[in-house]
């Protein structure tokens, strides 16, 4: 069966964006992005891939179908209609209309029944890309996390997972440092 896996940035106050859905102030020193575009092509946006010497016909390795909330999907500044072409695109929300947003499928169901339903379906994991608030009510389906852990304080923000009290163990199985102090944590639910 499937996996969904929860891949996200996180600054060490624990959020994955700030208050107006800034990530930029992660730093990510060429090392870091060139061990990260090779461990994890299927993450990078389509339209990014060439500028990083990510090949954008890159078949999926990790990957095959990419979940998201509207506020990850609609970022200010820079939104894309189709970011993740390389992958079936699942956007979870109540107020974007399907014929606005012809490169993703819009989902305004129970999104506990779209990752079941993901899961029973062929192919490779599932990415749940963001944002807090929707990885808050999938926390229950989550599989995996990998955590790229920043080593910068964010002050406010995005929450890493939205929600309510709802303590859930998972077990951390592999961790790869970086020079500027980031660090990748692989955790498995247990």
């Amino acid at each position: 069966m499937r996996k969904l896996v929860y891949y996200i940035g996180v600054s060490l106050d624990g959020y994955i964006a700030g208050p107006g859905g800034e990530v930029d102030f992660y730093p990510t020193p060429a090392d870091y992005v060139a061990w990260m575009s090779a461990e994890f092509p299927d993450a990078m946006p389509t339209h990014i891939r060439p500028h990083a010497g990510v090949d954008p016909h890159l078949p999926a390795r990790h990957w095959d179908t990419v979940l998201m909330g509207r506020g990850t999907y609609i970022l200010p500044g820079e939104h894309v209609e189709s970011p993740f072409q390389h992958m079936k695109q699942y956007v979870v929300s109540n107020s974007l209309s399907q014929a606005d947003h012809p490169g993703v499928e819009i989902f305004a169901g129970d999104p506990v029944e779209l990752v079941r339903e993901l899961k029973q379906q062929d192919g490779l994991d599932i990415w749940l890309c963001g944002g807090g608030n929707l990885a808050g009510q999938l926390l229950g389906e989550i599989d995996e996390m990998i955590i790229k852990s920043y080593p910068v304080v964010a002050g406010s923000g995005v929450s890493v997972f939205g929600g309510v009290f709802q303590p859930t163990q998972f077990t951390p199985v592999r961790r790869k440092e970086f020079d500027n102090g980031a660090q990748v944590t692989w955790f498995e639910r247990g």
